[in-house]
This record gives structure tokens, sequence and C-alpha cells, in this order.
């Protein structure tokens, strides 16, 4: 069945060329897709009407006439005749950020992520393309949702202030995703992945998110022999992180047999506190100093953790990776490539 759907199927995916977008792409290939095209920012502004047409425009092309720098490096060129129906959209490109890039671009992340998502929807209607698949984001949950999250759970309250008008913007491709399906009838789904992490992660200390924020801290504070490590708030929140492989598997799982507009959280289903992941990574690092946590710097949302029965029920997915293995593997893998990071 997998083969069979992605036969036939070109798929461009925003974002291919990021963090998650990167096993999104490889996971396309293990299940048969050939055409992968990836725009990227020189040549496509995803927040521009008239560059979203250009890149539906493009994407429709015969295979002799797709611009080359649209072609994912994965890109395998096939013989069935493209119809605009035949053509699989997966947007994963957004502007995002830790807590502190969040105070300090709010407007940033609403504007950009509300006009990419409504627009490359929007057209991706107007052109005729066959599936759409939305990824939200779990900051579009309320601050204080009953724990674990629900689906049904989205709109009972304002979400975490820090991180609100980032996880409204995304939220509004589910209204969106719903509106369209029932006006239209255009086949889109929304799924909400909780926080993610593994390798090939955004390790730049100004835009990165809790893990690989830590793992940068306790790995530089370990080979610079310092005596302490300061941690944002008080360790309290919980958080659920979902490893990016298994993430990856899931939104391609999803778009090959998931076919309605109710939102659908992906995540690990295991919760745990920041003070642990904290101490987790001190001692997988094998930094020996001090750990002090600044509770001048805010907390965020006091706890996140995900129902994932929702994607178990409707097509059969749920994570596979240990926690603590994950952590290794991306640990390891800063080791290794820290020196190329910024």
């Amino acid at each position: 069945m997998t083969a069979d759907f992605w036969s036939e199927k070109r798929v461009v995916v925003t974002g291919g060329a990021g963090f998650l977008g990167s096993f999104v792409t490889a996971r396309l290939q293990e299940r048969g897709a050939r055409e992968i095209l990836v725009p990227q920012i020189e040549h496509y502004n995803l927040t521009d009407k008239a560059s979203i047409i250009q890149l539906y425009t493009d994407a429709i092309q015969p295979v002799e006439k797709l611009p080359a720098h649209l072609k994912s490096a994965a890109f395998q060129p096939s013989a069935f005749n493209l119809k605009p129906e035949n053509l699989v959209v997966i947007h994963l490109a957004a502007n995002v950020g830790g807590i502190g890039a969040n105070r300090e671009h709010p407007a940033e992340f609403f504007y950009d992520n509300l006009m990419m998502g409504a627009e490359l929807m929007h057209q991706a209607y107007k052109h005729g393309v066959g599936k759409f698949t939305a990824i939200g984001t779990v900051c579009a949950y309320p601050k204080f949702t009953p724990v674990p999250f629900k689906e049904d759970d989205l709109w009972i309250g304002y979400p975490e202030e820090t991180n609100a008008p980032y996880g409204l913007a995304k939220k509004m491709m589910l209204v969106q995703s719903q509106a369209y399906r029932e006006q239209y009838g255009f086949n889109s789904i929304f799924l909400l992945p909780v926080n993610l992490y593994g390798p090939r992660d955004n390790f730049n200390p100004k835009s990165s998110h809790v893990i690989p924020a830590l793992i940068r801290k306790a790995v530089e504070a370990q080979e610079s022999g310092a005596k302490e490590i300061v941690a944002w708030g008080d360790g309290s929140p919980t958080r659920e992180f979902l490893y990016v492989e298994d993430a990856a598997d899931g939104i391609v799982t999803a778009t090959e047999t998931y076919n309605d507009s109710d939102p659908v959280n992906l995540g690990s289903g295991y919760e745990i506190s920041i003070k642990n992941l904290t101490e987790m990574i001190i001692r997988m690092v094998g930094f020996e100093g001090k750990l002090v946590w600044d509770t001048e710097k805010p907390n965020g949302q006091p706890r996140r953790g995900l129902d994932v029965s929702r994607a178990k029920e409707r097509f059969g997915w749920s994570a596979q990776m240990n926690f603590e293995e994950g952590m290794k593997r991306t640990i390891e893998w800063y080791r290794q490539n820290k020196d190329k990071i910024r």
C-alpha cells in the first residue's frame, strides 16, 4: 500500500532542508516517493502570495520543465503524467524558536507563520492539489489544558503567553483545514507534534529549544571545566518530547492514510520535568559542576503531555524511540558536529 500511494505522487516539502524536513524527505524516499521537491528561501518567499503562486506553478510542471532549484537531492524523475491532484504538500516550514526568541519576536512569529500557512493552503486548493498536510504545534494548546492534552481541548482557553502568537498563527491552519473541507471538499489534515529533539537539531543558543540548548550548555561547561550551569526557571514544568525520526514517520504515515480535518497529536506519551531532564543531560554529558536555577527567568507552560491515542486509532501510528536512547544519539551527534555549528 505504501509504495502504491507514493508511486504516482509528486511531493512538495516546505522546510524540507530543515531539521524535521530532512528526516521527512528521507522517510518519503524509504516509502517509495521519488519526485520530492524542496522550495528554498532564496527562490520562494513563503509569506508572499505571488511567490507561493509561482511555487505551485513551478511544481506542477512536467519533469523536463521543473526548475532545477526545486528538486531535492532525493529527486528521481518518474514516468507518470502529473496532474495537480497527484501533488501532495507537506508544510513543515515555520519561523520558530524557544521562549527567548518568542518573547523578542512575537509579531514576526505571528505574521510569518500565519501568512505561510493560510496562503499555502489557499493556493493549494486553488491549484487543485490532492492533499495538504499542515503541521501545527503543541504551543496551540491553552495554557491550562488538562494533562494529557486531548485534541478536543484545543479551544478551552488561551495559550501560554510567551508563545501564544506563534501557537495561534499555526492553529489557524486547523480552522482553515476544516472550513475548506466543509465548503470545497479540499483534503487537508492537521497534525500537532509535541517538542521534537534529535540529531541535526538547532543548537544555536539564541533560537534553540530546551533539549539542544541544555546539551550545548552542558557540553561546553564540561569541556571548559566550568564550576556551574545556569538553567532558566525553577525546573518544575513538565514536557513531552518526540524523537525526530518518530515525528517524520508519523507525518508520512498520516499523509498516506489519514483523510480528515480532526486534529491529531503526535507524541511519545512520556512526560518529564525540566529538572529531571536537565539532570539527565548533565549526567549523560559528564559535567560534574553545580546546577543553578535562575528563577527570574520564565518557566513557560506548567505542564505538557499529550494524549496520543487518536493517532493510533485513526492511522495506526505510535512512537518507537526510547527517550534515554534518543538523548544518547542526540548528544553523540552534537559532540561529533559541534565544531561546524555556529
